[in-house]
């Protein structure tokens, strides 16, 4: 037979399928272009060439043809097979003349072609693969494609099924940001029968940690440093794996300078050198330290900030006390709150100060083997005690606002940040004023007079007595002793009773100068407000006291009443001296009577 006969006979059995007649031909080639064939011969040939092809086997398929809804592919049987297009990704990804593996779901449909199953086929190629994997003990790479319950869906070829607590070293919740990531695995549980795969990445992190672990003990040495990961944060310090160890890393060792919280400085997941401080082989425990890594700053902060130097700072953190400034890394200063302000009284320094805030400070010490400095802001600024005394002469009168009281006086604001103290003392010449809240009250406007101005210790001495005239300069001239005065009783205590003169000074009557016979309670005899005549009998000037008594002055008007009742008898008068009206409204006999009856009525005996 030639060459074009045997091409015709075998194009017409091949049912127009290209790819079959031309692996005939090529065989038919292969015995020789010069050999005559049989048709029997060519037959044979043929029918060899046709596989016996089964349902539920797997074999090779080539493209020959990508239609809108399906796929033709030659698999070496008398009839190409079908692959629905749905069962690839895109249409794209491939063209004719690929070649892959395909599952014959069955070897003929109505039109006499085999299905064929690209995904099937995938599935049982990636089976074996996968049960090869766990008879070794290897690990597969997987795809996180979604979250289940208790796990997660990963997708290894086939899906597989991670628990929760298989996914990293300790619990966590937030699953969901592990989705889309592709990560090496090791399977741990494999059903076959019911093709179930359970995966893990902590045993794969644990195999890893263990190898870690073993090749840190024999090179791990102190000073040396190592890469690590900050796993875990405490109020203390972090932990830090180091390489299947995890060594402390405590809060003193992160920074030169003040750290409140270990996160201020790192966070989980962080990945830091850090150097080894410590080391027991035996307890496999580690010491870690951070700022090791650079030279201590306070080696040379002395010569960096001199006293007196000013420098800028950040306000780091604040206590009730005062502030820390950073001024550099590992170098913070406190600034105190008595050196915030010249004038002002900050009793916390969020009052006038910031978190973050940048400032300027002034270096007062420093301290490099305590790792301390003491700064102040108050010092950058102009001191205004320098010339309080040209601006606050003393005996100027200025006016004041009353900004607080206490019990020993008031403070009087007299410009922004100065305040005068106004003593109880120097409230009033003539009344006793126990406490300042008395006769003042907050926020009330008055004039006062400077007494006294010490710029050192920052006080100025304030008076309002002193704007009057001291009624005490003319008290001898206006009431010397032995006079008799009018007054009007204010206070009683119990050793006697203060009656107030009518310049305001009160005197003292005491106890046993308020009647004849002995008086063992003020109230008994007197009231507040009751007015009544005294003789002065004492006056301290230096202690401004003055004493005064109604016995002195009823028994010196008895021996008046008697001397002009002699006198009167010897004259012939008819008037009687008893019947003199005296300064408090009525007689002398009648103010007698009726202390006398007073007396009486309290005490029934003392009329006998």
């Amino acid at each position: 037979m030639s060459e074009n006969q045997l091409v015709a006979t075998v194009e017409g059995d091949s049912h127009s399928s290209s790819q079959p007649a031309l692996s005939i031909l090529d065989k038919a080639f292969d015995l020789g272009s010069d050999q005559d064939l049989s048709q029997e011969d060519i037959e044979a040939l043929y029918s060899s060439s046709i596989q016996d092809f089964r349902e539920g086997e797997v074999v090779r398929g080539t493209i020959i043809e990508i239609g809108p809804d399906r796929v033709l592919v030659d698999i070496g049987y008398k009839s190409e097979g079908s692959i629905l297009t749905e069962e690839f990704s895109s249409l794209d990804e491939i063209s004719v003349g690929d070649v892959f593996d395909v599952y014959i779901e069955s070897p003929e449909d109505d039109e006499g072609m085999p299905v064929l199953s690209k995904i099937k086929a995938d599935r049982i190629k990636n089976w074996a693969h996968i049960q090869e994997i766990y008879e070794q003990d290897g690990t597969i790479r997987g795809k996180i494609v979604r979250r289940v319950k208790g796990g997660l869906k990963v997708d290894i070829g086939i899906d597989a099924f991670m628990p929760a607590s298989q996914l990293t070293w300790r619990p966590t919740g937030d699953l969901e940001r592990y989705l889309g990531e592709t990560m090496e695995l090791k399977i741990i549980k494999l059903t076959k029968r019911r093709r179930n795969v359970v995966v893990s990445r902590r045993k794969l992190l644990e195999e890893m940690r263990a190898g870690e672990k073993r090749s840190l003990l024999e090179t791990i040495a102190i000073g040396k440093t190592l890469p690590g990961e900050v796993k875990n944060i405490t109020d203390f310090g972090a932990f830090v794996d180091v390489g299947g160890i995890d060594g402390l890393l405590h809060v003193t060792d992160m920074s030169w300078g003040r750290v409140k919280h270990p996160s201020q400085v790192v966070n989980v997941g962080q990945r830091i050198d850090v150097v080894v401080l410590n080391f027991d082989p035996k307890t496999e425990r580690i010491s870690l330290g951070l700022k090791q890594k650079t030279e201590n700053p306070w080696r040379s902060a002395e010569q960096r900030y001199p006293a007196g130097t000013v420098a800028r700072g950040k306000v780091v953190s604040m206590t009730d006390y005062g502030a820390f400034v950073q001024l550099e890394e590992g170098i913070e200063g406190m600034v105190h709150v008595s050196e915030m302000s010249w004038t002002r009284r900050v009793r916390h320094p969020n009052e006038i100060l910031a978190i973050e805030e940048m400032l300027d400070v002034m270096v007062l010490s420093v301290s490099p083997n305590d790792e301390k400095i003491a700064l102040g802001i108050k010092q950058t600024l102009p001191n205004p005690w320098t010339t309080i005394e040209n601006r606050y002469p003393v005996g100027s009168i200025v006016k004041g606002e009353v900004r607080n009281l206490a019990d020993y006086g008031a403070f009087i604001q007299i410009e922004e940040g100065i305040d005068g103290l106004l003593h109880v003392s120097d409230l009033s010449w003539t009344t006793k004023v126990n406490h300042p809240g008395e006769v003042l009250q907050k926020g009330q406007q008055l004039d006062v007079k400077i007494l006294a101005v010490d710029p050192k210790q920052e006080k100025i001495s304030v008076g309002i007595k002193q704007l009057e005239k001291d009624p005490w300069e003319e008290v001898v001239a206006m009431h010397p002793i032995n006079s008799n005065v009018e007054c009007e009783v204010a206070k009683l205590v119990s050793f006697g009773a203060f009656a107030r003169l009518e310049n305001g000074i009160e005197g003292l009557i005491h106890v046993s100068e308020i009647g004849e016979e002995t008086v063992q309670k003020p109230e008994d005899v007197l009231s507040i407000g009751q007015k009544v005549t005294a003789r002065v009998i004492s006056i301290d000037q230096a202690e401004r006291k003055i004493g005064l008594s109604i016995r002195a002055f009823v028994k010196g008007e008895d021996r008046k009443v008697q001397e002009e009742y002699a006198a009167s008898a010897d004259t012939g008068s008819e008037s009687s001296p008893s019947q003199e009206v005296t300064s408090t409204g009525g007689t002398l006999a009648d103010q007698l009577a009726s202390m006398r009856a007073a007396e009486t009525s309290k005490d029934p005996a003392a009329g006998k």
